[in-house]
Protein backbone atom coordinates (compact mmCIF):
# COMPACT_ATOMS: atom_id res chain seq x y z
CA UNK A 1 0.00 0.00 0.00
CA UNK A 2 2.96 2.60 1.08
CA UNK A 3 4.62 1.92 -2.57
CA UNK A 4 0.95 2.23 -4.18
CA UNK A 5 1.13 5.39 -2.20
CA UNK A 6 4.52 6.57 -3.73
CA UNK A 7 3.87 5.96 -6.93
CA UNK A 8 0.50 7.82 -6.96
CA UNK A 9 2.72 10.98 -4.90
CA UNK A 10 5.33 10.98 -7.58
CA UNK A 11 2.48 11.53 -10.46
CA UNK A 12 0.76 14.47 -9.19
CA UNK A 13 2.13 17.22 -10.73
CA UNK A 14 1.91 21.57 -10.35
CA UNK A 15 0.71 23.20 -13.00
CA UNK A 16 -0.68 26.63 -12.69
CA UNK A 17 -0.66 26.60 -8.86
CA UNK A 18 -2.99 23.76 -9.05
CA UNK A 19 -1.67 20.01 -8.16
CA UNK A 20 -2.73 17.81 -11.01
CA UNK A 21 -2.56 14.49 -12.71
CA UNK A 22 -2.22 13.64 -16.15
CA UNK A 23 -5.23 11.88 -17.93
CA UNK A 24 -2.92 9.30 -19.07
CA UNK A 25 -2.04 8.62 -15.30
CA UNK A 26 -4.93 7.98 -14.48
CA UNK A 27 -6.61 5.87 -17.35
CA UNK A 28 -3.44 3.51 -16.47
CA UNK A 29 -4.54 3.35 -12.64
CA UNK A 30 -8.29 3.14 -13.89
CA UNK A 31 -7.36 0.51 -16.22
CA UNK A 32 -9.11 1.89 -19.65
CA UNK A 33 -7.46 3.77 -22.67
CA UNK A 34 -6.84 7.44 -22.37
CA UNK A 35 -9.38 7.61 -25.29
CA UNK A 36 -12.11 6.27 -23.18
CA UNK A 37 -11.54 7.98 -19.79
CA UNK A 38 -11.66 11.41 -22.14
CA UNK A 39 -14.41 10.58 -24.24
CA UNK A 40 -16.70 9.91 -21.06
CA UNK A 41 -15.44 13.39 -19.30
CA UNK A 42 -16.50 14.86 -22.63
CA UNK A 43 -20.06 12.77 -21.89
CA UNK A 44 -20.11 14.36 -18.98
CA UNK A 45 -18.49 17.75 -19.83
CA UNK A 46 -20.99 19.65 -16.85
CA UNK A 47 -19.32 18.27 -14.24
CA UNK A 48 -16.38 18.72 -15.12
CA UNK A 49 -15.73 23.34 -14.96
CA UNK A 50 -12.56 24.51 -15.73
CA UNK A 51 -11.43 24.32 -12.00
CA UNK A 52 -11.91 20.55 -11.91
CA UNK A 53 -9.87 20.00 -15.08
CA UNK A 54 -8.06 21.53 -17.95
CA UNK A 55 -6.03 21.21 -21.45
CA UNK A 56 -2.49 21.70 -21.20
CA UNK A 57 -1.08 24.46 -23.45
CA UNK A 58 1.61 23.46 -26.11
CA UNK A 59 4.14 24.96 -23.70
CA UNK A 60 3.01 23.29 -20.45
CA UNK A 61 2.88 20.38 -22.13
CA UNK A 62 6.43 20.72 -23.84
CA UNK A 63 7.77 22.01 -20.41
CA UNK A 64 6.52 18.70 -18.50
CA UNK A 65 7.45 16.54 -21.24
CA UNK A 66 11.15 17.79 -21.16
CA UNK A 67 11.08 17.30 -16.75
CA UNK A 68 9.92 13.84 -16.92
CA UNK A 69 11.53 11.53 -18.97
CA UNK A 70 9.31 9.24 -19.61
CA UNK A 71 7.46 12.13 -21.69
CA UNK A 72 10.05 12.14 -24.27
CA UNK A 73 8.60 9.68 -26.63
CA UNK A 74 5.25 10.44 -25.83
CA UNK A 75 3.22 10.97 -29.55
CA UNK A 76 -0.44 11.40 -28.79
CA UNK A 77 -2.12 13.39 -30.90
CA UNK A 78 -3.70 15.80 -28.47
CA UNK A 79 -2.36 17.58 -25.82
CA UNK A 80 -3.45 16.24 -22.04
CA UNK A 81 -6.17 16.98 -19.92
CA UNK A 82 -5.16 17.34 -16.27
CA UNK A 83 -7.31 16.65 -13.21
CA UNK A 84 -7.39 18.42 -9.99
CA UNK A 85 -8.63 16.92 -6.98
CA UNK A 86 -11.62 18.11 -7.10
CA UNK A 87 -11.97 16.47 -10.78
CA UNK A 88 -10.57 13.09 -9.51
CA UNK A 89 -13.28 12.76 -7.51
CA UNK A 90 -15.64 13.41 -9.82
CA UNK A 91 -14.12 10.82 -12.18
CA UNK A 92 -14.84 7.96 -9.68
CA UNK A 93 -18.94 8.93 -9.95
CA UNK A 94 -18.28 8.97 -14.10
CA UNK A 95 -16.33 5.69 -14.55
CA UNK A 96 -18.62 4.27 -12.21
CA UNK A 97 -16.38 1.01 -10.93
CA UNK A 98 -15.52 -0.59 -8.14
CA UNK A 99 -11.91 -0.02 -9.48
CA UNK A 100 -12.37 3.55 -10.00
CA UNK A 101 -13.19 3.87 -6.43
CA UNK A 102 -10.91 2.06 -4.81
CA UNK A 103 -8.22 3.94 -7.03
CA UNK A 104 -9.69 7.30 -6.24
CA UNK A 105 -9.54 6.95 -2.62
CA UNK A 106 -5.68 6.18 -2.73
CA UNK A 107 -5.56 9.26 -4.50
CA UNK A 108 -7.35 11.37 -1.99
CA UNK A 109 -5.12 9.48 1.14
CA UNK A 110 -1.87 11.50 -0.93
CA UNK A 111 -3.64 14.98 -1.01
CA UNK A 112 -5.04 14.90 2.23
CA UNK A 113 -1.26 13.97 3.27
CA UNK A 114 0.30 16.49 0.78
CA UNK A 115 -2.21 18.80 2.07
CA UNK A 116 -1.34 18.02 6.05
CA UNK A 117 1.99 18.13 5.35
CA UNK A 118 1.75 21.88 3.65
CA UNK A 119 0.19 23.04 7.07
CA UNK A 120 2.37 21.54 9.39
CA UNK A 121 5.55 23.49 7.53
CA UNK A 122 6.44 26.06 10.32
CA UNK A 123 8.95 28.25 7.93
CA UNK A 124 7.29 31.47 8.15
CA UNK A 125 6.59 33.11 4.60
CA UNK A 126 9.43 36.16 5.78
CA UNK A 127 11.79 33.62 5.45
CA UNK A 128 10.38 32.31 2.33
CA UNK A 129 10.35 36.03 1.15
CA UNK A 130 13.52 36.94 1.99
CA UNK A 131 15.24 33.46 0.35
CA UNK A 132 13.54 34.38 -3.05
CA UNK A 133 14.29 38.32 -2.95
CA UNK A 134 18.52 36.94 -2.54
CA UNK A 135 17.55 34.83 -5.41
CA UNK A 136 15.93 37.44 -7.50
CA UNK A 137 19.12 39.58 -6.76
CA UNK A 138 21.27 36.92 -8.04
CA UNK A 139 19.49 36.45 -11.39
CA UNK A 140 19.26 40.19 -11.72
CA UNK A 141 23.10 40.91 -10.95
CA UNK A 142 24.28 38.22 -13.66
CA UNK A 143 25.57 39.69 -16.49
CA UNK A 144 25.48 36.68 -19.07
CA UNK A 145 22.82 35.14 -20.86
CA UNK A 146 20.24 32.99 -18.74
CA UNK A 147 21.75 29.74 -18.29
CA UNK A 148 19.92 26.28 -17.55
CA UNK A 149 21.67 26.99 -13.70
CA UNK A 150 19.61 30.25 -13.39
CA UNK A 151 16.16 28.63 -15.20
CA UNK A 152 16.23 26.69 -12.36
CA UNK A 153 16.48 29.20 -10.08
CA UNK A 154 13.32 30.83 -11.21
CA UNK A 155 11.63 27.70 -11.16
CA UNK A 156 12.84 27.63 -7.22
CA UNK A 157 11.26 31.12 -6.92
CA UNK A 158 8.13 30.48 -8.78
CA UNK A 159 8.02 27.25 -6.42
CA UNK A 160 8.42 29.76 -3.41
CA UNK A 161 5.62 32.20 -5.19
CA UNK A 162 3.55 29.21 -4.31
CA UNK A 163 4.31 28.62 -0.82
CA UNK A 164 4.04 32.12 -0.03
CA UNK A 165 0.61 32.48 -1.49
CA UNK A 166 -0.89 29.60 0.42
CA UNK A 167 -3.36 30.61 2.63
CA UNK A 168 -2.53 30.56 6.10
CA UNK A 169 -3.37 27.17 8.12
CA UNK A 170 -7.11 26.90 10.23
CA UNK A 171 -6.14 27.29 13.65
CA UNK A 172 -9.50 25.38 14.69
CA UNK A 173 -12.91 23.76 13.15
CA UNK A 174 -15.66 24.18 15.54
CA UNK A 175 -17.92 26.09 18.43
CA UNK A 176 -15.85 27.68 21.00
CA UNK A 177 -17.48 27.69 24.43
CA UNK A 178 -16.02 30.83 25.89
Amino acid sequence: MKNDLTKIHNMIYEIRGQKVMLDSDLAKMYGVEVKVLNQTVKRNASRFPGDFMFQLTTEEWKNLRSQIVTFKNDTRKYKPYVFTEHGILMLSSVLNSDKAITVNIKIMRIFVQMRKYAISQSAPNAQLNELRKMLMLHIENSNYKFSEHDKKIKQIIQALNNLIEQPPPTKRIGFNTK
